[in-house]
């Protein structure tokens, strides 16, 4: 199964989706990043490396401008009617999304499953490479959401 495929399938269980938002939220963290370091059990630090900084780059260009106009669009706005206002911000979910479907599609060019790591080793390993480590618990949560 591919990466986009596979993380649709686990976003979807229960837990994963409040595991990563709180690392993403509270700790810094890069959602298809640590996807992709569970999916493709990594256990490399220099291709932890490689993708944390590409994942950063794109983080930087896309995602994060994408996501900052998105939440910024969600209380009402004076002057500009609800249903407007709503459906310029679907469209911006809709390009945030494309921008982390990319970054997976990406991430996935640079290595699939394969590893020996386990769930926890791998996400250890990319927020390491990532420079913004969460707690330990905090990873434990997501790789016991994954399985």
């Amino acid at each position: 199964m591919g990466l986009w495929d596979w993380a649709v399938a686990v976003y979807g269980r229960p837990g994963v989706q409040d595991a990563c938002l709180a690392l993403q939220d509270a700790h810094g963290q890069d959602v298809p990043l640590l996807l992709w370091a569970v999916w493709a059990q990594v256990d490399d630090p220099a291709l932890a490396a490689r993708a944390a900084g590409l994942a950063r780059d794109w983080d930087a260009l896309a995602v994060n401008p994408l996501r900052a106009v998105r939440r910024a669009l969600k209380p009402g706005f004076e002057g500009i009617a609800d249903p407007a206002r709503e459906a310029l911000r679907n469209e911006v979910k809709a390009a945030e999304l494309a921008a982390e479907r990319a970054l997976l599609q990406a991430l996935e060019g640079l290595g699939g499953p394969g590893g020996a790591a386990n769930g926890l080793e791998s996400l250890r390993t990319v927020s390491a490479a990532w420079k913004k480590s969460p707690p330990v618990d905090a990873l434990a949560v997501l790789a016991a959401a994954l399985g």
